[in-house]
């Protein structure tokens, strides 16, 4: 485990900030290493508790950052009880950081790829950013599936593509598998990561917290209210999450 990292509930989690994260996701790129960046929630951290296959392809990406402030409280606790040497500096939501590579002009020239969501909304997504970045350049977008018998077309159409970088919008735990299987058949990507629903947000599909809802740390309480039928998704993350990580560090030898 590096320097940057911390283990929690058997998952590493990047402690790094979102600017310093973006950095080095970036300098890697750049160095033309390929990286394999996850974004794991706490929901996402339960769902390795019950499919230790998950939890290894997240433990061999190259960068989990921490996609949920559930991960920053927890880091903080159990850092209060020694049980981990630094705490999660800041959240580094996956929707803020593709905004974030997308808009960067380190980045303006390299071959981007959209794969998921839906024909409609990966067009939209694409329009979107080349009005917010008129340099960016999405060479290709596909809804694609996550099932491995659908892989190989997939990867032709970003081999195609001549891609550099791939952002996948499968959902988890979808999304990290298909990078795991298929991120060694196409050579030319340098930098795959996950990214849920965030065309979703990009293209106006759907809407995301306002800024300040945010920044008070309240977006679980403003996507339950615009999307009731999350509460159970959202009930893991606010409340089964943390009773856990408290239960094993209390009760677990």
């Amino acid at each position: 485990m590096s320097k940057d990292q911390i283990e929690i509930l058997g998952v590493k989690i990047n402690t790094m900030s979102f600017d310093e994260s973006k950095n080095f996701i970036i300098k890697r790129i750049l160095e033309e290493n390929k990286t394999f960046v996850t974004t794991p929630n706490p929901e996402i951290v339960l769902e390795t508790l019950k499919d230790n296959n998950y939890k290894e392809i997240l433990n061999k990406s190259t960068l989990n950052i921490p996609d949920g402030n559930g991960l920053k409280y927890m880091s903080k606790y159990l850092f209060f009880r020694k049980k981990i040497d630094k705490k999660i500096k800041e959240a580094v939501h996956g929707s803020d950081m593709m905004m974030a590579l997308c808009t960067d002009k380190r980045l303006n020239g390299k071959k981007i790829f959209l794969l998921g969501a839906s024909d409609e909304v990966a067009i939209k997504t694409k329009k979107t950013l080349e009005k917010i970045n008129p340099n960016i350049n999405i060479v290709g977008t596909f809804s694609g599936k996550a099932d491995e018998e659908d892989d190989k077309i997939s990867r032709e159409k970003i081999n195609y593509s001549n891609a550099e970088i791939v952002f996948v919008a499968f959902g988890a735990p979808k999304q990290e598998k298909w990078i795991a299987r298929n991120k060694d058949h196409l050579e030319k990507v340098l930098l795959f990561i996950g990214i849920g629903g965030t065309f979703d947000f990009i293209s106006g599909h759907k809407k995301r917290a306002p800024k300040l809802i945010r920044k008070l740390n309240l977006e679980w309480l403003y996507r339950v209210i615009i999307e009731p039928r999350r509460i159970k998704r959202i009930l893991k993350a606010v409340l089964i999450f943390p009773i856990i990580v408290l239960k094993k560090d209390l009760f677990s030898k």
